[in-house]
């Protein structure tokens, strides 16, 4: 009876592992090779213009005094909005596209693929913050030619860094929803909600409640971080900051982490 020989084998074992940097490169260009990621781009800057365009109508027209400032702070709630969503995008593409099976087979280290994502949220909030200083920038220009007067150019470098800050924490917020659910639609609605239905919320019973008024600084990560809009954070604004951001930001993010590390592969 003859035997059964095993095919030969395929040493793999000096092959070099893909470069974090390629990853990063790759997760960067899925951004906008999907339809709804490109237009997603292409609607945040509109929106942004928009916005800048609108403000400098208005001041100039009502005779108004602001600076270079006043644009950026103007952008923050525009991009604000959109860029979370952003951060959705980055990982439900893979489950709603099912291509989370081509990419965690080419790189099966899950965290690595998880983390050139991460990095590609932080590069689209600093690449949204450069935009928002060049359209500000241009803003301010135009304001000072119109209105007949020299331009203020009083933007500090913390309110910079603040800026950036705030839509870190906003494209993490997103990539936090979009672990736990693992579905766009319904980490869209969910952060809708929580954006602009639970201060409404929060505010209401701190109104009703005088209990409620003392407890809600800890727990309201959106009232949290105004004061990053101006960059007029004091050491109790950070420890509010640094409770409710755990309760919003840490926990649901390391949640979804570990669900996106266990998740089956469909």
């Amino acid at each position: 009876m003859a035997g059964t020989h095993p095919g030969p084998q395929l040493d793999v074992s000096g092959t070099a592992p893909i470069p974090f940097s390629r990853l990063v490169s790759v997760e960067l260009r899925k951004t906008a090779d999907t339809r709804a990621g490109r237009w997603l781009l292409i609607s945040m800057a509109a929106l942004t213009a928009l916005v800048m365009g609108i403000q400098l109508a208005v001041v100039v027209v009502q005779d108004l005094s602001v600076g270079y400032a006043d644009f950026m702070t103007a952008t923050s709630f525009s991009i604000a909005i959109l860029l979370p969503v952003l951060g959705i995008l980055l990982l439900t593409s893979e489950w709603g596209q099912r291509t989370a099976m081509v990419t965690f087979s080419l790189e099966p280290r899950r965290p690595r693929v998880i983390l050139a994502k991460l990095t590609v949220g932080v590069l689209l909030a600093f690449a949204a913050v450069v935009v928002a200083l060049v359209l500000g920038a241009v803003a301010n220009l135009l304001y000072g030619a119109f209105a007949g007067v020299s331009p203020t150019w009083d933007l500090s470098l913390l309110k910079i860094l603040s800026f950036l800050l705030l839509q870190v924490i906003g494209i993490l917020t997103g990539f936090a929803l979009a672990a736990l659910l693992l579905n766009s639609a319904a980490a869209i609605v969910v952060y809708m909600v929580y954006s602009f239905v639970f201060p409404g919320l929060f505010e209401l019973g701190s109104n009703l409640m005088g209990w409620f008024h003392d407890l809600r600084p800890w727990i309201d990560f959106n009232a949290a971080q105004n004061p990053l809009i101006d960059a007029s954070m004091t050491g109790e604004d950070w420890a509010h900051f640094a409770v409710s951001g755990v309760l919003w930001l840490v926990l649901p993010l390391s949640i979804g982490l570990w669900r996106v590390l266990r998740a089956e592969v469909k």
